[in-house]
């Protein structure tokens, strides 16, 4: 039977499967057969011809442990005798490589498809380099998606548990090999925190490239803040052949106001369950991610763990050659048993960030935040509107009108050497609110060149004048501008038994309004950070009744806040509000 929290969730009518053999593929019409693509054939035109003759198995059905069947698509070799096997889990199309909807969005950013042999599931490995490397690939339509039977769900219990039913179907197949892993981005990772915590017998190894693994508190509600803006966008991709419906996040957003509800806690992924060796990828610029794969590795439960922090956008990173031979070398270690050094990687690799053309990349570390990376406060200093060391003896309070103009304040610090700084930062503010009952609150530490210029910097190829257009005030992942976080002062409650001074966690158990004037201590967790400043470079940190940074995607609107009358700051004395910064001491 399905899992029992599907009695919980809220459900719509899946958008409707268009099997033309265009709007989801060429691959995509369906029929279940074995197939030999040759070497040299061109999927479509565009992408990159194959390497070796492949094997297809098309359409193949996989039945869940309740009855339900869903469907398969597998690449291997043609004389594939006991292969491990790679899947990537999502709801998005198994056959969908050269749908337009991709091959637009590659395009826009400047990747192109011509890395991509066009079999290659949105987000997941392409098959043609793996096939040609001894491996099998599992594109997976999952429960509800296309042909395949029952209703969608959207990360959870139930996709766990049918992730696991996949693997050990995979298993007991004569072709493979009994050893299989899950790797992906974005969706692909968020789902392998889930399904590897349900500790499949045959799962060898994960490699969660970019993932979210908290659905209220990545997702539906960050910061206390409900959006339904992305969640729609990703709504649009749960279409089905079968009359299937779909779990509506916007409706939950509504029904389950609290991160307490059933649906959500089923959406929290327990990372501290994963044994299996896992090759972490993390970044500090994707802000639908970045927050969930840090929190996912620093609960992971693998005594084999590696963590590899990189300076660009999620795709053009995980389909970089180089990257993908890394990420070979991690796979034949554990799939093909192959000895090849793997173990000797350096456990966490980061980099840091200088906006100006001269990151520093994969820099070597035992844990993150590094050896030598130190907490430091720097307070508000509302007189002179600066940042300093130590706090002020009298409260100068800051007021700014919520959602009107400027509505922020910033302060700031320029420094007399270099510094850089690595780790986990946060913002312990004191603020009122006059004239309302409630307030969102953004925060925003930006890099200021010596001439006062805000830096930012493109994490896609794609540089030219539409992205500017997108990226200035949305489309954030694909823009790195600095470190964020934000918090609805009325969901400001921490979670005593996850919450630390580095890292402030929150309960969004409770509802606590504000009085007219209230001071309020507001700790606001930061995203993870790796930045570098120059002498004569400056440090500006924005308080702001506004989501400067917009929407996660070009298209996509961001959080709506929940803004009225006028926000007080508070900068001193007993309210002494500061910035704490992980400082690189040595």
């Amino acid at each position: 039977m399905t899992v029992k929290i599907t009695e919980d969730m809220k459900f719509s009518p899946a958008f409707d499967y268009i099997d033309d053999g265009v709007e989801h593929g060429v691959l995509s019409p369906f029929e279940t057969k074995k197939m030999i693509l040759k070497k040299g054939e061109q999927i479509a035109p565009g992408f990159k011809p194959l390497d070796v003759d492949i094997k297809m198995l098309k359409d193949v059905p996989v039945t869940m442990r309740d009855g339900v069947k869903i469907y398969v698509d597998i690449f291997m070799p043609t004389d594939a005798v006991k292969v491990p096997t790679l899947i990537g889990w999502s709801p998005y199309g198994k056959s969908a490589g050269t749908a337009p909807r991709y091959t637009n969005l590659f395009n826009m950013l400047g990747m192109g498809n011509a890395w991509s042999s066009g079999l290659t599931k949105f987000e997941a490995a392409d098959p043609a380099y793996w096939v040609a490397h001894g491996y099998a690939v599992c594109n997976p339509d999952m429960r509800g998606i296309a042909h395949s039977e029952g209703n969608i769900t959207e990360i959870g219990s139930q996709e766990a548990q049918d992730g696991y039913d996949l693997i050990e179907w995979i298993a007991s197949q004569p072709w493979s090999s009994g050893k299989t892993a899950l790797t992906g981005t974005s969706y692909l990772a968020w789902s392998q925190w889930f399904i590897a915590a349900e500790q499949p017998p045959h799962l060898t190894a994960i490699n969660p490239t970019e993932g979210l693994s908290d659905g209220y508190r990545d997702l539906a509600y960050i910061g206390g803040i409900p959006d339904k803006n992305f969640i729609n966008r990703l709504g649009a991709n749960h279409v089905s052949a079968t009359g299937a419906l779909r779990e509506d996040l916007t409706k939950e957003i509504d029904a389950y106001p609290l991160a307490d509800a059933a649906v959500w806690q089923d959406k929290i992924a327990d990372t501290s369950k994963i044994k299996v060796p896992a090759y972490v990828i993390g970044s500090y610029s994707n802000t639908l991610h970045t927050m969930g794969t840090f929190r996912a590795w620093r609960n992971l439960g693998s005594s084999e763990k590696w963590l590899r922090i990189h300076d660009r956008q999620e795709w053009p990173f995980y389909y970089d050659k180089d990257n993908t031979e890394e990420l070979r070398r991690f796979m034949d270690y554990y799939l093909l048993d192959k000895d090849n050094d793997w173990p000797k990687t350096q456990q966490v690799r980061y980099t840091t960030i200088d906006f100006e053309g001269h990151n520093k990349t994969d820099i070597a570390a035992t844990t993150f935040p590094p050896t030598g990376s130190q907490l430091t406060r720097y307070y508000l200093n509302g007189q002179l509107r600066s940042l300093q060391t130590e706090p002020t003896t009298t409260d100068v309070p800051v007021k700014y009108q919520a959602g009107g103009l400027p509505g922020r304040a910033s302060f700031q610090m320029t420094f007399e050497k270099d510094t850089e700084f690595v780790g986990y930062p946060k913002a312990k503010l004191y603020m009122a609110a006059e004239g309302y009952d409630d307030m969102d609150v953004y925060v925003w530490v930006q890099k200021l060149d010596a001439r006062g210029n805000v830096l930012s910097e493109f994490v896609v190829p794609n540089h030219g004048a539409a992205l500017q257009d997108f990226t200035q005030e949305g489309a954030s992942a694909l823009r790195y501008k600095g470190v964020w976080g934000r918090l609805r002062a009325s969901m400001r409650h921490l979670d005593d038994k996850v919450s630390t001074d580095e890292i402030p966690a929150y309960a969004f158990d409770r509802v606590e309004k504000l009085s007219n004037g209230e001071v309020v201590a507001l700790d606001i967790v930061l995203s993870p950070m790796g930045l570098t400043y120059k002498a004569g470079e400056t440090l500006r940190v924005v308080v702001s009744s506004k989501d400067e940074l917009g929407g996660v995607m070009p298209g996509t609107p961001g959080a709506t806040p929940d803004n009225k009358g006028t926000h007080i700051l508070h900068t001193g004395g007993e309210y002494a509000s500061f910035l704490q910064l992980p400082l690189m001491t040595k």
